[in-house]
C-alpha cells in the first residue's frame, strides 16, 4: 500500500553544519551545542548538494514501486533532533537538554528555529523528488509536560508543516510522538492531516481527542488517525493478532485510518506474524 524511504532522522544534520557520527555501543554521536557561538556554525540546509543520495532514492523508488503504491518521506522534528545536539547522544532522561530550556531557553529556541527552517526544506526536497506525502517524528517530545511541549515543540512542528502547507497543498502529513497520550489534542491543533497513535492511547478516544483538538484549534473535519498496535502483539498467536487487530479497526471507522503498529515492530518479530498482521488487515471489511 505504501512505500517508506528509511533513513536515521539525523541524516540531514553534516548539511546544517552538524556533525555525527555513529558509535555501535551508543548510537549517535554529536559535540554539544552550548554557547551562542556553537548555534551561529549552523546554516540553512542545501539538501541538493549536502543530501542529493536523498533524492536518487526517492526517485528510484517512485520509478520502481506500482503507480498506486504511495512513497512516503520522512523528516524528524526540531526538538527531537535538539535532544541530540544538546545532550551528544541519546538519552533517557533529557536533563541536559531541559537544563539549557529551564536555564537558556533563548539559546535553545535559536537552536530550533534554525532547525525547523532546515527541517522545512529538507521535507519540501523530499517532495520535489517523489515523497507524496510527509511524516514527521518529534519521538522524544513525549518527555515534555504540556506547557512545555507547547513552548519547545509544537510551534517549531508547525514551521515544517506550514512550510509544506504553503508550497504544497495537497501533499498530506502525517506526525508521530512516542508516548504521546497526554498531547493527542495539541498534536491535532498543529494543523496536522494525520496524528499517529501509540499502543497506550484506546483507538475510539483518540479519533474523539483528535477532532476535539482539530475543533478548538479552528480547523475543519475530524483529521485522520495512524496506528496503533502494540508491536508486541505480533509475538502472540494468529488468534491473538487477529481480535486486536480488528478491534482497532472497528473503533477507528471505515474512513480517515491508516492501519498500522503503534510504533516500530521489533526486529525479532516473526516474519509470518507480521504476515498474518497485514492480512488481517487487507481482508477486513467494515460492516455497512
Amino acid at each position: 500500500d505504501g512505500c517508506i524511504l528509511f533513513s536515521d532522522i539525523l541524516t540531514p544534520l553534516p548539511g546544517m553544519g552538524v556533525e555525527f557520527d555513529i558509535d555501535e555501543k551508543v548510537g549517535p554521536v554529536v559535540k554539544p551545542l552550548k554557547t551562542y557561538d556553537d548555534v551561529k556554525k549552523m546554516h540553512l540546509i542545501d539538501p541538493s548538494t549536502s543530501a542529493p543520495f536523498v533524492a536518487e532514492a526517492l526517485r528510484t523508488l517512485r520509478d520502481e514501486v506500482t503507480p498506486e503504491t504511495a512513497v512516503l518521506g520522512f523528516v524528524g522534528c526540531p526538538y527531537t533532533l535538539a535532544t541530540y545536539l544538546v545532550e551528544g547522544k541519546t538519552s533517557k532522561e533529557y536533563l541536559e537538554i531541559k537544563k539549557m530550556a529551564f536555564t537558556e531557553p533563548k539559546l535553545l529556541h535559536a537552536i530550533l528555529k534554525n532547525l525547523a527552517e532546515s527541517l522545512g526544506e529538507y521535507a519540501l526536497f523530499q517532495i520535489e523528488n517523489g515523497a507524496q506525502l510527509i511524516q514527521i517524528f518529534d519521538s522524544w517530545a513525549g518527555h515534555l509536560s504540556p506547557r512545555d511541549y507547547d513552548e519547545f515543540a509544537a510551534p517549531y512542528q508547525k514551521t515544517i508543516l506550514e512550510k509544506i502547507k504553503a508550497k504544497y497543498p495537497n501533499v498530506p502529513t502525517v506526525t508521530y510522538i512516542k508516548h504521546s497520550g497526554a498531547l493527542i489534542e495539541r498534536m491535532a491543533s498543529t494543523g496536522v492531516d494525520v496524528v499517529s497513535l501509540d499502543w497506550t492511547v484506546d483507538m475510539a478516544e483518540g479519533r474523539e481527542r483528535i477532532a476535539a483538538g482539530r475543533a478548538k484549534a479552528g480547523l475543519e473535519g475530524p483529521g485522520g488517525v495512524q496506528g496503533n498496535l502494540d508491536p508486541g502483539v505480533l509475538f502472540g498467536d494468529f488468534a491473538t493478532i487477529k481480535e486486536r487487530a480488528e478491534e482497532i479497526l472497528k473503533k477507528a471507522g471505515p474512513t480517515g485510518h491508516v492501519m498500522n503498529l503503534g510504533h516500530g515492530i521489533e526486529a525479532a518479530t516473526p516474519e509470518e506474524n507480521a504476515a498474518y498482521f497485514i492480512e488481517t488487515v487487507r481482508n477486513f471489511r467494515h460492516e455497512a
